[in-house]
């Protein structure tokens, strides 16, 4: 009895190996490409330094980002970036940003592509009347520049970080219902979409099953390169006064508490400045570099 378990237990283990190849080397595949793929490792590395720098704020942080001391004090081996006007550390006020700027992302793009998705993909299916009333809604978010609704949205919110994640969100939808509904125009016409219909699998069961899944990876690639405009976003509403309220330490709010003593004492905007470049920059490295490892004909 104990043989034949054993057996049983390596046949099984067997037939996971073999079904876990195809998928392993597809893995290896697509490091191989991401090594190729010099955009993709410059923007992993400065993303990388990016989620460090969150994580580890307390450990990088050299003083209370939140305490007063001497102020206007030029960047030197105590304060690295020098102190604002407040007195409160530069440098570890951008050190604690970067929480700030990670739980924006988090939300907005959790908040962008749920609803996107929810838009998108039944206009896709559904078409005729459905496609028309949800795409015209989206052309009427479309029709008001971003920045300018999420201003409208946070000032009817009320100016906090919470309206402003919530402000971005409802207005970045946009991008990822268009792009969902056009992979689900795509995916329902394939002979496989057919055979489950005609297998009597309901059109809730086919959407969230077999579309759903097929339509997600471009949307997570559009969604890589937005992060950076969601960070430019929400560091243009700070800088504004409609983002996170002060003493919280948000990049753009940082900035624009400096804007009145940039000639003089330049530190207190550009190294919060220089922070938000770099992120932006280092998220747009790391979508082209994932779009260029997606495309077929590099994976050939």
């Amino acid at each position: 009895m104990a043989e034949v378990q054993v057996q049983s237990r390596i046949s099984r283990f067997t037939l996971f190996l073999e079904h876990s190849k195809p998928i392993l080397e597809d893995l290896k595949h697509t490091l191989y490409l991401w090594k190729r793929t010099p955009l993709a490792l410059i923007g992993t590395l400065m993303i990388a330094g990016f989620l460090l720098m969150a994580i580890f704020a307390p450990l990088l942080a050299t003083h209370d980002p939140l305490a007063h001391g001497e102020h206007l004090l030029p960047p030197s081996s105590t304060h690295f970036f020098g102190t604002d006007q407040y007195g409160r550390d530069i440098f570890s006020r951008v050190m604690y940003g970067a929480r700030v700027e990670v739980w924006i992302i988090f939300i907005v793009s959790v908040v962008s592509v749920g609803i996107g998705l929810l838009v998108g993909i039944p206009s896709g299916y559904f078409g005729g009347a459905v496609d028309q009333v949800l795409m015209r809604i989206t052309d009427m978010f479309l029709a008001f520049p971003q920045l300018v609704l999420a201003m409208a949205f946070t000032a009817a919110l009320g100016p906090n970080l919470t309206n402003t994640i919530l402000a971005i969100g409802l207005v970045d939808w946009t991008v990822f219902a268009r792009l969902a509904r056009a992979e689900t125009i795509k995916i329902k016409g394939q002979p496989y979409i057919e055979a489950i219909q005609s297998l009597g699998a309901g059109k809730l069961r086919i959407m969230l099953l077999h579309v759903l899944p097929m339509a997600i990876s471009p949307v997570i690639v559009q969604l890589t390169l937005r992060m950076g405009t969601i960070i430019l976003t929400a560091a243009g509403l700070g800088f504004l006064g409609l983002g996170a309220q002060p003493p919280t330490p948000e990049w753009g709010a940082i900035v624009s508490d400096g804007r009145s003593y940039f000639i003089q004492h330049w530190w207190i905007t550009t190294f919060p400045g220089m922070a938000i470049g770099v992120v932006v920059l280092g998220f747009n490295l790391l979508g082209d570099g994932i779009r260029d490892i997606l495309d077929p004909r590099i994976r050939r």
